[in-house]
């Protein structure tokens, strides 16, 4: 019975143990996160952190139906996963569609010209920028701003304002019970909210060179190139911890091998490093560890806000290979509506 429910056969006991430890794992953190004792504290940040972040991934699982059987199974898993990480403000729906172009049309299709927004305001702009000198993620934050705001900037999506509201009505008084159970554990959930982020976008940073394009509506990209599979292939980017880093690359539910998600984008998760391994020889130039982006991510997290492209990663064997990757920004699968 529960093969039938599970769209692969071999996803039974994998989808069954981490579905169950973001469901349970997310309260269990933040019940740490108000204990008395440093170490729960900390724990309790880590859980929740992850638990955010495996809930996200399993938001794009869904979108691809990866998972479950029935495109209406993984619809309404989807949207649960959405009110764990704050992505329910825009329908899953919303998000699938304009996920799913990044995969037809071989391009970062995003919903908000951030760069032309910070440019017509230079006062955000200035803002914007010391903040993420200061590592705080503030474009993550404008862009889920701007899904909260779409609605009420014009009709085109006005039937979804009845759903932003109740939505933020619901989390404002969540928020507002954590914070009368324990300021603590609210300071605490937003120090692991900004670390899941984080940990969202340094994948998103560093897995593709495409084009961006700011297109709100369903408006094609433009036809400036050939963006077939060989495109796609040479401008995607696997950014492991290490090929045989198992449970650390689990952090990012696999997300790292993302060649071999673009190249087979219904393989679950749990499928990935194998397919991986399958697909592309030992010493694969699409590979980039983990610790050679770190410097990169700090190095140009403020350049890359304004930046006209993602940069460039050297071949294999080239000291410093990927200095010169400047990555994306703003480009998050829980943001493009």
């Amino acid at each position: 019975m529960k093969q039938a429910l599970f769209r692969h056969a071999d996803g039974v006991w994998p989808n069954t143990a981490a579905l169950a430890f973001t469901v349970l794992g997310w309260p269990l953190g933040i019940a740490l996160l108000g204990q008395s004792h440093w170490a729960l504290n900390a724990l309790g940040v880590l859980l929740v952190a992850l638990t955010l972040t495996w809930s996200a991934y399993f938001i794009h699982e869904f979108a691809h139906h990866a998972i479950f059987r029935t495109p209406q199974a993984n619809e309404r898993w989807g949207q649960f996963m959405s009110w764990i990480n704050g992505s329910a403000y825009a329908s899953f729906a919303d998000l699938r569609r304009k996920h799913m172009r990044h995969h037809v049309e071989r391009a970062d299709v995003i919903t908000f010209d951030l760069q032309g927004f910070l440019r017509a305001h230079p006062l955000v702009r200035r803002m914007v920028l010391a903040l993420e000198w200061l590592h705080i993620p503030a474009v993550e934050f404008v862009m889920r701003g701007f899904v909260i705001a779409l609605p009420f900037l014009g009709e085109r999506k006005k039937a979804a304002r009845g759903r932003v509201i109740g939505v933020a009505m619901i989390r404002l008084a969540a928020w507002a019970l954590l914070a009368w159970w324990s300021l603590k554990a609210l300071a605490l959930y937003a120090l692991a909210y900004l670390l899941f982020v984080h940990l969202l976008r340094f994948a998103d940073c560093f897995q593709h060179t495409y084009d961006a394009y700011p297109i709100l509506d369903d408006k094609p990209i433009p036809q400036d190139k050939l963006r077939d599979r060989a495109y796609e292939q040479a401008n995607t980017y696997s950014d492991v911890v290490g090929l045989d880093a198992k449970w650390l690359n689990l952090v990012w539910l696999n997300f790292g091998f993302h060649n071999a998600h673009h190249e087979r984008s219904v393989a679950p998760w749990y499928q990935l490093p194998r397919l991986h391994r399958e697909l592309y020889p030992a010493g694969n130039a699409q590979v980039v560890t983990v610790g050679e982006l770190l410097r990169a991510y700090h190095r140009h997290r403020v350049t890359r806000v304004l930046a006209s492209d993602y940069g460039a990663v050297l071949p294999p064997g080239a000291p410093h290979r990927a200095d010169g990757f400047i990555g994306a920004v703003g480009v998050s699968f829980l943001t493009a509506v």
